[in-house]
C-alpha cells in the first residue's frame, strides 16, 4: 500500500506542479492581458501561432494569458469555498457528537435534509436568489453548501474518540467542551479533515466551472475556466481548440487533486497501514 500511496502522490504532484506554477508565475510566462482584444481579429479566433501559442478567442484575447490567469481565479475560489466548508464541517460535525443527544439528532436530520438536496441545484437556488454573481459570493456559496460531507465524517470519528479515556478523563477534571474540542478531538481527526479538504478542492474546482459555464458563477471581465467553456460553447465545431485547452485544465485539475487525496488517504489510513 505503501508503494501504491506513493504512486498516487508523484502521480497528482506531476500533474499538479506544472499548473499550480503556472498560475502563480503567470505574467513571467505571458506578456498578454487576459483581458486585452485584438480588435484586428475580432470575431474570427486565431488558431495557436508564434505569438499566441494557444491561439486567440473570439474578442482575439490570448487563450495561453487567459488560462494563467484564469487558473487563478478557478483555484482561488476553490480554495476559500473549501476552507470555509473544512471549518465548518470540522467544527460542527465535531460539536453535534459532543454536545448530546437531542442536538446530534436533530443537527444530523438538518444535514440529512440539506444532503437529499442535488448540489447543483441548491447552488442554482441560492444564486438565482441572491442574485449577486461576484466571485466572492460564488466561493461563499460553494463553501456554505458543501460542509456536510466532512460533518458527517468528523462527527462519525467525534463519537469513536468521545468514550477514548483520556476523554472521559479530561471530563472528569472538568475540562469544557471546547477544550476537549482543540486538545483531543482536532490532532484525531486532522487526517479525515487533511483528505477531505485536498479532494474537495476538485469537487469545488468542478463546481466554480459548472456555475461559471451556466453564467451564474465568476462573471467578465474576470476569466476562469469554466466561463472560458461558456463562451466557446458556440464555436466548438468550428474553433474546438476553444473549449479543448480550458476543459483539459479543469480535467487534469481535478485528477491531480483526486491522486494526491487518494495517496494521503491511503497514507494515513491505519487499516491500510
Amino acid at each position: 500500500m505503501k508503494s501504491l500511496s506513493r504512486f498516487y502522490f508523484i502521480l497528482g504532484f506531476v500533474i499538479l506542479v506544472p499548473i499550480i506554477g503556472g498560475v502563480i508565475f503567470a505574467p513571467l510566462l505571458t506578456s498578454y492581458s487576459p483581458q486585452a482584444f485584438d480588435f484586428s481579429t475580432l470575431g474570427t479566433p486565431q488558431p495557436p501561432s508564434f505569438l499566441h501559442p494557444l491561439g486567440t478567442d473570439i474578442y482575439g484575447r490570448d487563450i495561453f494569458s487567459r488560462l494563467l490567469y484564469g487558473g487563478r481565479v478557478s483555484l482561488g475560489v476553490a480554495l476559500v469555498a473549501v476552507s470555509i466548508s473544512v471549518f465548518l464541517g470540522t467544527f460542527l460535525g465535531s460539536m453535534s457528537a459532543l454536545l448530546g443527544k437531542t442536538f446530534d439528532f436533530f443537527f444530523m436530520r438538518f444535514v440529512d435534509a440539506m444532503l437529499s438536496f442535488p448540489l447543483i441545484f441548491l447552488l442554482l437556488a441560492v444564486q438565482s436568489v441572491l442574485k449577486r454573481p461576484e466571485i466572492i459570493y460564488t466561493m461563499a456559496i460553494i463553501g456554505f453548501t458543501s460542509w456536510m460531507g466532512i460533518a458527517r465524517l468528523v462527527r462519525t470519528q467525534t463519537l469513536s474518540i468521545k468514550t477514548s479515556n483520556f476523554v472521559l478523563a479530561s471530563k472528569m477534571f472538568g475540562a469544557s467542551n471546547f477544550w476537549i474540542l482543540r486538545k483531543h478531538i482536532l490532532p484525531n481527526v486532522l487526517n479525515i479533515v487533511l483528505v477531505s479538504a485536498v479532494l474537495g478542492m476538485s469537487s469545488a474546482i468542478m463546481t466554480e466551472s459548472a456555475l461559471s459555464f451556466l453564467g451564474l458563477g465568476v462573471q467578465p471581465p474576470y476569466a476562469s475556466w469554466g466561463n472560458m467553456l461558456g463562451e466557446a460553447q458556440d464555436y466548438f465545431l468550428e474553433y474546438p481548440y476553444l473549449l479543448i485547452f480550458p476543459g483539459l485544465c479543469i480535467t487534469l485539475t481535478i485528477l491531480g487533486f483526486n491522486f494526491l487525496g487518494e495517496a494521503l488517504r491511503l497514507y494515513m489510513s491505519p487499516k491500510e497501514k
